[in-house]
């Protein structure tokens, strides 16, 4: 505990300097205005602004003071057009639009987006709180997991699907098989087959993440303002100058705590990443409200809460790896891993003795990124709710433009453009159908995991399934993902088994 004060007086040293405070000022505000754009996303934002920080001469603690501001900046921003348009910033901010937006659409938004806020600063908080006191040892027992525990993983992630959204669980199965197929398109890099193309060049290389989120949210969302338009039931949206309330903060303070702890646990594993740590904490908090469950997906307090402090929490949980052991945990910390080895700082353990300015001045630096970014945000939060007021002849060609620049300013290829086109369509279509949307994209961002790791795993056992229960961490894992699927049905069936007999039996029972 002694040096990890000692760590923290020194970073804080660096921290505090005028030029860092102005540079995590500024990159937090940077973050959060990049982080509001659909389907930047924090990873693109800091790749955009790397050549920037490095050009300006900037020593390396401040540059990646910069860079990170950036990125947990941008986490929080991803949560603006989640709640106000219906489209995630990026794949951590899926979650946040189950009940953001129907908080916004029910003349809340204010309330939704201050509560978010609150939500992402304790999740933040408690990420570099830990950090700070317990990194290397988190990272030495991340980097035990292997390929066969990673496939684990998954599985327990995928059965947390089931409870994720709606009352229908075939539904929601059937979309996240829909974006484990979208998944699948593409050039296998193990065979060389081509799988799903079509023939189609464009598609050799798969489906870009960011195509995907766009066409199904915001082209989705566009297309069905258009439909609302034309048959005359779009209904204006009511002025709102709600905000948090304590009642509010009373109501989810532990599902913050139990969230943020979902959140940092699972970033500080490498390639898992705030959108698997959002969709985990979301799970579990629907599963642990009881008769409050029903409520989850049409507004609920504790549903914008949880992935809201899970994603922020996984973000800083990422770091662990990173500065630890030079891994990085997340495609925006390999980023931030490549502007350390940019200025010839070598991150590991030693980084902490060798270079504290560094390694210290980043995890100090989090401390104060976090109150400027509740700062703010917090005062802002009308001014963002009044963007709902916008008439929606007029945000339907926002939505449309956004969607067009953000996918063309990061994929460059216009045949992407049309694939969104497509995309918003069959996303429509399932709306339509009532089927839900995040578990597609959930699909699609954990099947590349799952493939992934499956191979490495029988690769490793030269095709032994066996290897897939060889540890005890996959076991449990296995044996949560099995009481996520049989505990809801076994209560139910209990419930309605109570509700048919006798007053007096029942009680007895």
């Amino acid at each position: 505990m002694q040096e990890v004060l000692t760590g923290l007086a020194t970073g804080f040293g660096v921290a505090l300097a005028p030029l860092n405070i102005m540079l995590v000022l500024l990159g937090c505000f940077a973050g959060t205005l990049i982080g509001a754009l659909p389907g930047i996303g924090p990873i693109n934002g800091v790749a955009i602004l790397l050549p920037i920080a490095y050009s300006l001469g900037l020593p390396p603690e401040s540059a990646l003071i910069l860079l990170a501001g950036i990125y947990y900046g941008a986490e929080y921003g991803g949560r603006i057009s989640s709640i106000l348009l219906n489209v995630p910033g990026d794949a951590s901010a899926v979650m946040t639009t189950l009940d953001g937006n129907p908080m916004a659409r029910n003349g809340l938004a204010g309330r939704a987006l201050s509560l978010s806020a609150v939500a992402s600063f304790v999740g933040g908080t408690f990420a570099v709180i830990l950090l700070s006191m317990f990194g290397p040892l988190l990272a030495g027992f991340a980097v035990t997991f292997s390929p066969a525990d990673y496939v684990a993983l998954m599985v327990f992630a995928f059965a947390s699907l089931a409870a994720l959204v709606g009352s229908n669980a075939a539904k929601t199965m059937v979309a996240a098989l829909i974006g484990l197929m979208l998944a699948t398109m593409g050039i296998d890099a193990n065979t060389g087959v081509m799988r799903y193309t079509f023939g189609i060049p464009d598609l050799l290389a798969g489906i870009d993440f960011l195509v995907v989120v766009i066409g199904l949210f915001g082209m989705a969302e566009l297309f069905y303002l258009v439909e609302q338009q034309v048959t005359g039931k779009l209904k204006a949206l009511p002025l709102d100058n709600s905000f948090v309330r304590w009642a509010d903060i009373a109501k989810t303070k532990y599902t913050i705590l139990r969230s943020s702890i979902i959140g940092f646990f699972v970033g500080i594993l490498p390639g898992t990443g705030a959108s698997v740590a959002s969709a985990v904490a979301y799970g579990t908090e629907k599963r642990l409200a009881g008769e409050d469950a029903a409520e989850f997906g049409k507004g609920h307090v504790r549903g914008l809460a949880a992935p809201e402090s899970a994603n922020n929490a996984a973000a800083g949980g990422a770091m662990v790896p990173m500065l630890t052991l030079g891994i990085p945990g997340s495609g925006t910390t390999a980023i931030l891993l490549g502007a350390l080895l940019l200025f010839n700082v070598q991150p590991g353990p030693l980084m902490f003795t060798q270079r504290p300015e560094i390694a210290w001045g980043l995890i100090a630096s989090m401390y104060v990124g976090n109150i400027a970014l509740l700062v703010i945000n917090l005062p802002l939060v009308g001014l963002f709710a009044r963007m709902l007021t916008i008439p929606q002849h007029f945000l339907t060609p926002l939505i449309a433009v956004l969607a067009f620049v953000g996918v063309y300013s990061i994929v460059g290829n216009p045949f992407d453009l049309f694939a969104i086109i497509l995309l918003g369509l069959f996303g429509w279509f399932l709306r339509k159908l009532d089927f839900p949307l995040a578990p597609v994209i959930l699909g699609f961002v954990l099947g590349g995991l799952f493939e992934d790791n499956l191979r490495r795993a029988l690769s490793i056992s030269a095709g032994d399934w066996g290897i897939l229960i060889a540890s005890w961490k996959s076991i449990c894992l296995y044996a949560l993902a099995a009481a996520v699927v049989i505990l809801p049905i076994w209560s139910a069936r209990r419930a309605r088994r109570k509700s048919s007999l006798p007053p007096a039996v029942a009680d007895d029972e």
